[in-house]
């Protein structure tokens, strides 16, 4: 018997879900939103600049309002099509509150790697580019200096709320220095030290890295307070520091790499020192950050034994590596930072 008080649009939505999304990143792949920027265009007149079939309008655009994506003044061919707050903040290319790079990045690469979940999860192998090319993501990343910097700047996007977030939460006043590692372009030593003046920060990467950093903390006017350092946090330890960070970096390893990283952020840290990591932490649970969860299937599909992971989980790790004293502060969205402390 069928119960009439059941609802599958719920299951129909998530389901489905990829329709909307593929409509957004089209929509950023076309720069739509910054075509809106300051202004209300017709359906046409996105047609010609966009270059689009006339099959596109209205569909396109009036499915975007329908997601909440665009705002949509009369109706008809004299419409008129705007952006909403959010997308004016996020997804115009010259705001610089700009998201859009991690979104340009999925519509490149993530989206067709997807169509490969179903074989990662039998195999546990990853599904992007090692399987065309059998070399793995950073390897190809790294080896084009346009490819990489594109990937810095999508993730830089997608980390700035989260940045400033830690740069104003957490309490710096009891420390001097900072090295993030795996620093990619600096942005969260410059948000560091933009935000608390007495702090000397150092974003520290491979040397492929160093040029897109140096440029990014010369822009943001920090040389004087925000520096650079060629590190391998594979083969080198790294440089000594009262707080260090890593901004989405655990969670691209496996577990015998995640534990050889904390142990060098506690070899780094004096008495006192304080271990920062950010990431979308999933909650203790594993019942309500969806969007942690979902980004460890990510790394399953990016680099096939990499995942996401708990408070509790880095509590535990850090235990073993020494650390005594833990916290967990939340930032934007589903992310948080997770704190350890080593001993005085």
């Amino acid at each position: 018997m069928t119960n009439p008080e059941l609802d599958p649009s719920h299951i129909m939505q998530v389901g489905m879900g990829f329709f909307g999304s593929r409509t957004l990143l089209s929509a950023v792949q076309f720069e739509l939103f910054t075509h809106l920027s300051g202004q209300k265009l017709t359906g046409e007149a996105i047609r010609d600049r966009l270059g689009l079939h006339p099959r596109a309008i209205p569909d396109f655009p009036d499915a975007l309002v329908a997601l909440g994506l665009l705002e949509r003044e009369g109706d008809g061919p004299d419409a008129r099509y705007g952006n909403t707050p959010a997308t004016a903040a996020f997804l115009d290319r010259n705001s610089p509150q700009y998201i859009g790079g991690i979104l340009e990045m999925a519509s490149s690469r993530l989206y067709r790697f997807w169509g490969g979940l179903s074989e990662a999860l039998k195999t546990g192998e990853p599904q992007n580019e090692v399987k065309e090319t059998g070399e793995p993501l950073f390897a190809k990343l790294y080896s084009a200096p346009e490819r990489l910097e594109q990937f810095m700047n999508a993730m830089a996007g997608v980390s700035a709320g989260n940045f400033k977030a830690l740069a104003e939460k957490f309490d710096f006043s009891r420390y001097k220095t900072l090295v993030d590692a795996g620093g990619a372009t600096g942005q969260l030593s410059c948000m560091v030290a933009a935000a608390n003046a007495h702090m000397h920060c150092t974003s520290a990467d491979l040397p492929e890295v160093e040029p897109i950093a140096k440029n990014y903390i010369e822009r943001a006017g920090l040389s004087d307070r925000v520096n650079t350092a060629v590190v391998d946090f594979f083969a080198d330890p790294l440089p000594k520091a009262d707080v260090i960070t890593m901004g989405m970096i655990l969670h691209d390893w496996n577990l015998e790499k995640k534990k050889h990283l904390i142990k060098l952020a506690y070899d780094a840290l004096p008495p006192g020192g304080a271990f920062i990591v950010v990431e979308a932490l999933i909650d203790d649970a594993r019942r309500e950050n969806a969007f942690g969860l979902l980004m460890s299937l990510n790394m399953l599909i990016e680099f096939g034994d990499a995942f996401d992971y708990t408070g509790a989980d880095f509590k535990e790790w850090c235990s073993e590596a020494g650390f005594t004293r833990f916290e967990i502060i939340p930032l934007a969205g589903p992310s948080s930072a997770a704190v350890a402390y080593k001993p005085s």
